[in-house]
């Protein structure tokens, strides 16, 4: 029988969970970059544009995503919770193989 505070970590994380649903998964990165045309402000090398991109795997194949300024804190919060759930199930299963290790005789 799993501890009462093992039981009561594996519900606090399973409801929040319900909370993630609008989870994105892969990686949210920002990167600094000249355009190339020479009478852009960026042609100094200090007034770079911020290029704002979204990786993910697709179809067993990385993919990058643009993502336009204004959806880049709303894009970078849902992968944040991606990584919270990956924490979160990583969590839970980890208390599982416990219980069943505990159960089966194992030390």
């Amino acid at each position: 029988m799993p501890k009462d505070a093992d039981l009561q970590l594996r519900g606090r994380l399973v409801r929040s969970l319900g909370a993630l649903r609008e989870m994105l998964p892969g990686s949210y990165f920002e990167r600094h970059r000249k355009c190339g045309k020479p009478n852009c402000r960026c042609s100094d090398g200090e007034h770079l544009h911020v290029e704002r991109q979204l990786s993910v795997v697709v179809d067993g194949k990385p993919k990058s995503f643009h993502i336009p300024a204004e959806l880049a804190k709303e894009v970078k919060e849902k992968v944040d919770m991606y990584k919270r759930f990956q924490r979160a199930a990583d969590k839970i299963g980890e208390l599982n193989l416990q219980g069943f290790l505990k159960k089966k005789g194992h030390k």
